[in-house]
């Protein structure tokens, strides 16, 4: 059988198989760390090593020779990582360093190992098994783990056993894990963290008792146990986090003190070197975030800054962070969002700064905007700003010890990686599939609003006008409009299916400042629809002889999903179908951190959620529609899904539904990724009056 495109772009996990990723500067700069498939088709990462003296790579595990089934039983926290984190590779797939030393720990097959670079070795963590986020002390001794609801430690070269550090057997108490807002929506995904002397631990305890449990169940598998998952939906309790610094010799307990009650979210934990223990906190509406300086001796806490917003403050990778005499942090100023350092301004006034990659002494290192369909890289010192990338690409990094490592996409080559120390600048070798679409993009600003947007013609010649189809994701903190090539690839799949693709992004995505993000606040499907729309009119009159927008489709999952159903629900004079994929429906069924960050609170802002909920307008659906969700999904659960198809049954409106049996908010599947597509492309076309899909396309 041929390979085809959507067999192609199941097998290879969306071209990310084969790619270096997940990188780690250790050996005081020594050494890149990194996770690598063997190919294009191989699931299972192995840990790599690239030494910035040489450029060498070399395995540093290969996962097969450590265990037969390299996934083995894996415990549910890891499962729940995976998910939030969208990981559905196999083999090594997290890992931590130490600061000193060259160790890494990693769990594989349901126990914990430890890899000692120097040496060559690998040795197994006694009595580890369910092991779960390792962290390294920093000088390398001691290892500390998550075993269901305790943390774990033990010593890095196998002399003794691991013990549990905390005992607590309360149903609904852990320790050492993110709960389940700060992983999915904070970005937060540990729980327990080193002190500089790698003697005390900085300790999350997670307390559920009291939020909402919900339950997933399997229908397809009957006898089995519907999964209890504790779900904080808008409005509802979330988990009562508490901190506390534990001594490993004697497991003593400070309780960390702050107003929990005001601040309720603890957002992020730093504990360096020659700097006390520092949290990160937020009001429950998102518009103040402070941060404590903490005596680790005693627990009292100090506020040492505040940022403040009136609609709500953004959490931003790599800040807030020590510099010098003070505080750098990236937030909304003016019309922007800046880099300041002290609270004045160190970033130009016409870049709208993405993330913190590194810092020294003299330097800071950070990611930045000045068109926002492209990432750039920059640095700041003495000498003023200085641009490290091409201007026309999107590039992420990070790095530490002088070593800095990009990756950079653009639409002329897909991702390369770079290893940097000095004058010396290294490739880390990408071992991903070549595509068999090659994509063919043109971009534009459309509407009054000026969003930008994509247009994705087929590559082949065609002689009719072409129904268009709009495939947004279109909500908040996601962009889809980028000048990177492999962004495109599906879309451009749907293009030679025989139509224009158009992809917008409209108020509340990243990139365009202050007054763009914040148009959304109370209103996520207002000035949403209206950019879609927008883009829509714009493409019939720049392409008014290639396509007949009197066949308008639109397609899109998650957020996404919402849009391309409410699409066809508020406006079907312009949308004649939709596909809306794992679908928010009603956004009080959706969890507190995301959503009443944009909506409020349901109790004090109730308006906001009825006018934005699907079900509330259920009965005005004249279009088809297909709504396609996994039953598996702990995040936008399969609820959301059922509960609109419901209220469409009521209204006596006709749709159709397609239940994904053991399928979560991905579909990591290869034949449920593949088949989706193409169900998705002769729904459409079933519905737009076009020929029907062939799978060998």
């Amino acid at each position: 059988m041929s390979d085809t495109f959507p067999r192609q772009y199941a097998r290879t996990q969306r071209f990310s198989l084969g790619i270096p990723r997940d990188f780690a500067v250790a050996g005081e700069g020594s050494q890149v760390l990194f996770l690598r498939s063997s190919g294009p088709n191989d699931p299972v990462n192995a840990l790599w090593a690239l030494d910035t003296s040489t450029g060498a790579e070399r395995v540093v595990v290969d996962p097969r020779e450590l265990a037969k089934d390299v996934d083995g039983e894996i415990p549910a926290a890891e499962r729940a990582r995976r998910e939030r984190v969208r990981e559905s590779a196999a083999g090594i797939t997290s890992y931590t360093t130490s600061n000193a030393g060259l160790k890494a720990a990693f769990p594989l097959g349901g126990e914990l190992f430890v890899a000692d670079l120097a040496n060559e070795t690998c040795l197994t963590v006694e009595s580890s098994t369910g092991a779960f986020d390792p962290r390294l002390s920093p000088d390398g001794a001691l290892v500390a783990f998550v075993v269901d609801n305790s943390l774990w430690v033990a010593p890095t070269d196998g002399s003794t056993p691991a013990e549990r550090l905390v005992v607590e057997d309360i149903d609904g108490v852990s320790w050492g894990s993110a709960e389940f807002v700060a992983a999915e929506e904070m970005r937060r995904n540990r729980g327990h963290w080193w002190g500089p002397t790698s003697r005390k631990l900085a300790i999350a305890r997670v307390d559920l008792t009291n939020v909402n449990v919900w339950h997933i169940s399997a229908p397809n598998e009957p006898t089995d146990t519907p999964r209890a998952i504790s779900y904080p939906a808008a409005g509802t309790n979330n988990a009562d986090v508490k901190m506390y610094v534990i001594d490993v010799s004697d497991s003593s307990q400070i309780e960390i003190d702050w107003d929990r009650q005001s601040y309720p979210y603890l957002v992020d934990v730093t504990w360096g070197d020659n700097e006390p223990l520092t949290l990160i906190v937020q009001t429950r509406d998102q518009r103040s975030m402070k941060i404590l300086e903490v005596q680790a001796d005693t627990g009292e806490t100090v506020t040492v800054a505040e940022i403040a917003d009136p609609d709500w403050v953004e959490i931003v990778p790599g800040t807030p962070r020590r510099w010098r005499d003070g505080w750098l942090t990236i937030q909304e100023h003016g019309t922007t969002r800046a880099l300041l350092h002290n609270g004045t301004p160190i970033s130009p006034p016409d870049q709208w700064v993405r993330s913190l990659v590194a810092l020294e002494e003299d330097r800071i290192t950070y990611t930045a905007s000045e068109d926002p369909t492209t990432i750039e890289l920059w640095s700041y010192d003495q000498d003023g700003h200085k641009l490290h990338s091409d201007g026309d690409g999107v590039t992420y990094a990070n790095g530490s010890h002088s070593v800095l490592i990009t990756q950079r996409s653009s639409m002329q080559h897909p991702t390369t990686t770079t290893v940097g120390k000095g004058n010396d600048l290294w490739v880390i070798d990408s071992l991903a599939a070549t595509p068999l679409v090659e994509p063919d993009v043109r971009f534009h600003q459309t509407g009054h609003l000026q969003s930008h947007t994509a247009v994705v013609l087929p590559t082949d010649d065609f002689e009719h006008p072409l129904p268009i189809l709009l495939d947004p994701y279109g909500g908040p903190h996601a962009q889809r409009v980028m000048k990177s090539r492999n962004s495109y690839l599906l879309s451009q799949w749907f293009a030679n299916q025989g139509f224009c693709v158009v992809i917008t992004d409209g108020p509340g995505t990243p990139g365009r400042g202050n007054g763009w993000e914040r148009m959304i606040r109370g209103d996520l499907a207002t000035h949403i629809l209206q950019a879609q729309i927008e883009a829509l009119q714009a493409v019939g009159e720049l392409y008014s002889d290639q396509v007949d927008p009197s066949r308008v489709g639109i397609r899109g999952w998650s957020f996404g999903g919402y849009l391309a159903a409410l699409a066809v629900i508020r406006r079907p004079d312009l949308f004649h179908a939709a596909v809306a994929g794992a679908p928010v429906t009603d956004w009080r069924l959706y969890d507190t951190h995301y959503t009443e960050r944009y909506l409020g609170h349901p109790d004090l802002e109730p308006d906001n959620y009825k006018n934005t909920s699907l079900l509330e307008e259920a009965e005005k659906l004249q279009r088809p529609l297909m709504l396609i969700h996994g039953l598996a999904d702990d995040n936008v659960v399969a609820a959301h899904t059922l509960q609109l198809s419901a209220a469409l049954l009521a209204a006596g409106r006709p749709h159709e539904v397609l239940p994904l049996s053991n399928t979560t908010h991905m579909t990591p599947q290869e034949e449920v990724a593949e088949n989706i597509l193409l169900l998705q492309v002769d729904f459409l076309k079933r519905n737009l009056g076009t020929p029907p899909v062939s799978a060998e396309i």
